[in-house]
């Protein structure tokens, strides 16, 4: 079975979210949930780690929306498209959310995003090029990861950083909830070396992203 061509108005669409996402210009449907919030009194020690963390969040969406991104063009299912096409509109808050934050804390994004774009690109259109039940099974896995690894910064940051923390919460909810959806719409349960081979790629890139 061949699989479907992607129409230019999706292509455009998709060459438009990759340069806001590389650029650092993502445009936030949602107000940030650190809206409102009093920033907190942190030491420079504390403000450059929470700086640091949400650069790896940062990191995270950046390749979310090339994985949403690569999904979404090879999904052959058009519900599963429409789901995952879904879900990269509300992880661009995310990105934007995230890249307010790190100016608030006086940080930077990442030098290597273009690079973690392209990766993620790749592997996310290699997922969709299985199936999409196997595509939906990189989703849930790759979701279900992320939240392990937002409540770990959650452990991290400073406890009177309420600003960095409700964001993080907020990213935490939306990331459970498309693991729900995923697993929902009929995604499969990838073997354990595969999901061992995840961990490990995404603990290369945490680790580079919080020093690059």
């Amino acid at each position: 079975m061949s699989l479907p061509l992607p129409s230019i108005d999706r292509l455009i669409i998709g060459f438009d979210r990759a340069l806001r996402t590389v650029a650092g210009a993502p445009r936030a449907a949602r107000p940030s949930p650190a809206e409102g919030l009093p920033e907190a009194g942190l030491a420079p020690a504390e403000r450059s780690h929470a700086a640091a963390l949400m650069r790896v969040n940062h990191v995270g969406e950046v390749c979310a929306q090339a994985l949403y991104q690569g999904q979404a063009l090879t999904a052959r299912d058009a519900t599963t498209r429409q789901d995952l096409e879904r879900a990269a509109r509300e992880e661009e808050d995310h990105l934007a959310w995230s890249a307010q934050r790190i100016g608030e804390l006086g940080g930077r994004p990442s030098l290597l995003n273009p690079l973690w774009y392209a990766g993620a690109l790749a592997m996310g259109a290699a997922a969709g090029a299985l199936g999409d039940k196997w595509n939906l099974a990189f989703l849930a896995e790759t979701e279900r990861q992320v939240e392990e690894h937002l409540t770990g910064h959650l452990d991290r940051l400073p406890a009177s950083d309420a600003r960095t923390r409700a964001v993080v919460e907020a990213m935490r909810a939306d990331e459970a909830r498309h693991r729900d959806t995923a697993i929902a719409l009929g995604a499969a349960d990838f073997p354990q070396p595969v999901k061992t081979a995840m961990r490990l790629a995404a603990r290369v890139m945490t680790t580079v992203a919080y020093r690059v």
